[in-house]
């Protein structure tokens, strides 16, 4: 049972630490500056930080130099949210 917890910990850690990773990548590319101190799993790049198309493509790009991953144009298209960026990277890595 407490291998189980301190699993759960470290899963939560990490997820908390690629959110702040993935912050730092978005803040010179948002548009709404209430929505990026609220931001969470659920917040969208276009609806919510206002990034729009082009931006999010120097978003990819900043994700894979930042993690060291190749980010192919089916999992680019999919990058629409801070919960669908931790999927793919998390994806990713663990190739």
């Amino acid at each position: 049972m407490l291998v189980l917890s301190l699993k759960n910990i470290s899963n939560k850690m990490a997820k908390e630490e690629l959110i702040l990773k993935l912050k730092a990548i978005v803040k010179p590319y948002i548009q709404d500056e209430e929505a990026f101190k609220n931001l969470t799993e659920e917040t969208d790049f276009i609806n919510d930080l206002k990034i729009d198309s082009a931006n999010l493509v120097d978003v990819v790009l900043d994700i894979e130099d930042e993690f060291k991953i190749e980010i192919d144009n089916d999992s680019m298209e999919k990058m629409l949210s801070v919960k669908a960026a931790i999927a793919i990277i998390e994806e990713k890595l663990s190739a």
